[in-house]
């Protein structure tokens, strides 16, 4: 898929999946989509909390076997 990129956070505890996010978007054109793997539970607040500071568009947010999946549209 064009425009998306894939990023494997964890094992990583807070603040690091939110830091890493933010480089790998950084690096994304605007428009482009990044899914983000996650095991730390404070991701769950601390992911949309990111977006919208930064303005980034969360698409969708999943759990499933303990990993969070957040999908992650770069403004």
């Amino acid at each position: 898929m064009s425009g998306h990129k894939s990023l494997d956070a964890r094992g990583l505890v807070c603040p690091l999946p939110v830091l890493r996010a933010r480089k790998a978007l950084m690096a994304m054109a605007p428009g482009a989509v990044l899914t983000l793997l996650a095991t730390d539970k404070a991701a769950r607040r601390d992911v949309p909390a990111f977006c919208q500071s930064a303005g980034h568009t969360l698409v969708s947010t999943d759990e499933a076997d303990g990993v969070l999946t957040f999908m992650i549209r770069r403004a």
